[in-house]
């Protein structure tokens, strides 16, 4: 079994869906839940609290969703407040593909 010292990370699982959602708009819940490690509702519920505090646009295409992602919105935590969106996720996107 896993040692519980190495299974947290630094980000949550709300900023791992947010970058799933900022490198591919269309992505189907059940891919966003596996590629974060969580279940579908969990995505849910996730989609929802960003919809409601604003971060994200949920549009209806057809049967799907597609998420656009609210770039200016400041960062909710005030030691991160001075940071927006926007501005974190891109800072994690360059990280990530180096």
């Amino acid at each position: 079994m896993e040692d519980a010292a190495h299974r947290w990370t630094f980000l949550s699982n709300h900023a791992h869906v947010l970058l799933c959602i900022a490198q591919e708009p269309e992505l189907r819940l059940r891919d966003i839940a596996q590629y974060v490690g969580i279940t579908e509702r969990a995505v849910q519920r996730i989609l929802t609290d960003l919809d409601k505090a604003g971060v994200v646009i949920r549009e209806r295409h057809g049967r799907r969703n597609r998420y656009t992602i609210a770039s200016e919105v400041p960062l909710r935590h005030p030691l991160e407040e001075q940071c927006s969106v926007g501005e974190f996720l891109e800072f994690l996107k360059t990280a990530t593909t180096k």
